[in-house]
């Protein structure tokens, strides 16, 4: 055999072994994939631009300067985009943008966030490129990243002419990373659209254990607590006498020390983040700051907690709030307590139907020669939006970008990860589209 030769049986072969997998995508799949590796740098471009402009939640006109910069990109996709005024949740807003495809077509509401944790005193603004696969920035892949991720996929659709054919309802809120108040104006909105839509695709960032892309069907509450005890001031030389009790810190005390003994049980995490105690404690407006006063020779008549958990169901959330409520209830003598609970974003159950567009999902993955993506354990998930709809539709979370250090100084995202995600996600709606309802 020639060299010549002995070439050309490699190349075949070569070409043999990595055709079947993109074989089994349509002509309007496989031009879907090749539009996301041509237009890539120019995403990259957009991306860029719009992680240098602040967008911290409370940076209410750096919100929507970052609506105003995606706005075109929607419009030229067809969609017809409407900004909702947040101004009553003390938020900037929200971006909706919806377009009509063909009747009877799966009804899909895309959901991702505008604002990000850095507000305009952090020192982390900048965008730089790491390496070729590797770009940092404030906000990059929480969320920008995702955004530009799903743009990417519709982009791609349009280039393919399937995205003709989707229904389709986007969602990017301007208070992800800390929610308005009342939260109920804060997320009417998105639970519309939710209660209206099929399928919810959360473009949150990708998750990986070990290297490998993992499939999100599931996402624990966010609630926090507060607790509130009381005793009665005194001298010291009293304190566990029947006429002066125990003092509102033992109260306090007494009640973390029974959460942390009765409360653990599966998916269910817990924690005390601010603790204040004295003659006098008081929290400031925004519930993040405590004063207190007192002597070593008073017993305190005040004691604050304030903490979190974590659920994976409704019927966990419940279970957790009776637990906490009835250790509160008991007292030391001469003591009294209550236990106020907020919620901050329900809980994202794994559901039969979540798991059913995984199925789909590693369809494509398969078909794509990608590897099959295992289901995430949801403690390695934080809360998000889709966990507000996730009640009335099927979802799955985390087709955005992968990444590294989110919420944190030298945030990164991975950008090969988004064309993979926008192949995977452009293919998925595309199928979806096609379905009858």
């Amino acid at each position: 055999m020639t060299f010549r030769t002995f070439a050309l049986a490699a190349a075949t072969a070569l070409a043999a072994f990595s055709a079947p997998a993109l074989a089994k995508l349509s002509p309007q799949e496989a031009k879907m994939v090749a539009a996301v590796d041509k237009d890539h740098d120019r995403w990259i471009g957009v991306l860029e631009a719009i992680t240098r402009q602040n967008s911290g939640s409370r940076n209410i006109p750096g919100v929507k300067k970052v609506a105003e910069m995606v706005t075109p990109e929607l419009e030229k996709l067809g969609f017809k985009v409407e900004w909702v005024d947040q101004s009553a949740a003390k938020r900037a807003g929200h971006l909706i943008a919806t377009r009509t495809g063909r009747p009877g077509s799966t009804k899909m509401l895309l959901i991702g966030h505008l604002d990000t944790v850095f507000e305009p005193d952090s020192p982390f603004q900048n965008v730089r490129r790491i390496d070729a696969n590797t770009l940092e920035g404030p906000g990059i892949e929480d969320n920008k990243g995702g955004v530009i991720t799903m743009f990417a996929a519709l982009d791609a659709m349009q280039k393919a002419d399937t995205l003709s054919a989707a229904t389709i309802t986007v969602v990017l809120t301007g208070d992800e990373e800390d929610a308005g108040d009342p939260i109920d104006i804060a997320r009417a909105d998105l639970i519309k659209w939710g209660q209206w839509a099929d399928v919810a695709l959360d473009f949150e960032g990708l998750s990986q254990v070990d290297g490998k892309d993992m499939g999100s069907i599931a996402r624990r509450s966010s609630y926090s607590w507060q607790v509130n005890a009381t005793g009665k001031e005194g001298h010291s030389s009293g304190i566990f006498s029947a006429s002066a009790g125990h003092g509102a810190i033992y109260e306090l005390a007494r009640i973390i020390d029974q959460f942390h003994d009765e409360l653990p049980e599966d998916k269910l995490t817990f924690n005390v983040g601010l603790i204040a105690g004295g003659s006098v404690a008081q929290l400031d407006t925004d519930l993040v700051r405590a004063q207190a006063a007192g002597k070593t020779n008073i017993i305190p008549a005040q004691a604050i907690a304030r903490g979190d958990f974590r659920t994976l169901s409704d019927e966990q959330s419940e279970r957790v709030k009776a637990k906490m409520q009835a250790i509160v209830a008991q007292h030391l003598p001469g003591t009294s307590a209550e236990i106020i609970f907020e919620q901050g974003y329900p809980p994202m159950a794994p559901t039969e139907g979540n798991r059913a567009l995984l199925r789909k999902l590693n369809g494509i993955n398969a078909d794509l020669g990608l590897e099959q993506m295992a289901e995430l354990d949801p403690l390695k998930r934080g809360a998000g939006d889709i966990s507000f709809v996730a009640r009335y539709v099927d979802g799955l979370v985390g087709m955005g970008p992968a990444g590294e250090g989110a919420h944190a100084p030298g945030e990164t995202v991975d950008l090969p990860s988004i064309k993979r995600q926008a192949k995977r996600a452009a293919i998925l709606m595309s199928r979806l589209a096609m379905e009858k309802r």
